[in-house]
């Protein structure tokens, strides 16, 4: 069993406030990650949202745990009706002009459903920070709400 947090770093050619806005603003989320009408990024702030693939779907249930605006966001990733809980830190900064995101998801041991192993989080994490986000900050979407 790996035990380690999985760690997912990226720099991105876009300001760090446009990053931290990425990740913690609802409107600008749900373009690279998921619709998740209910996030705030206030410490106690309670939030689900839909995921999986398209014939499983797992509801998530998370909380926000603490918030440093332009630096860091750190939330709970549980499963309705299934145990285990882990932790996700985004952590924010600069790389000379450029933003540097380290993700760090810790606690993925905890789940014992199968289709919660380190593998499945490790190919979709790299697929949401070093594709998703990065296509939705550089090539001129983000800029839009700059």
């Amino acid at each position: 069993m790996d035990n380690k947090p999985l760690i997912i770093e990226q720099e991105f050619n876009a300001p760090l406030e446009l990053v931290w806005r990425a990740i913690t603003e609802k409107e600008l989320m749900k373009k690279w990650y998921f619709d998740i009408p209910d996030f705030k990024p206030e410490v106690g702030c309670k939030f689900h949202f839909e995921g999986g693939e398209e014939d499983k779907r797992y509801m998530h249930l998370c909380e926000v745990l603490e918030v440093i605006p332009n630096k860091k966001l750190k939330f709970s990733w549980a499963y309705e009706g299934y145990t285990g809980i882990s932790f996700v830190t985004f952590e924010l900064s600069f790389v000379g002009k450029k933003t540097k995101v380290k993700l760090i998801h810790e606690g993925i041991e905890t789940f014992t459903n199968p289709d919660f192993k380190r593998d499945n989080f490790v190919g979709g994490w790299k697929y949401l920070i070093h594709e998703s986000l990065k296509e939705y900050l550089e090539n001129g979407k983000a800029l839009r709400y700059w």
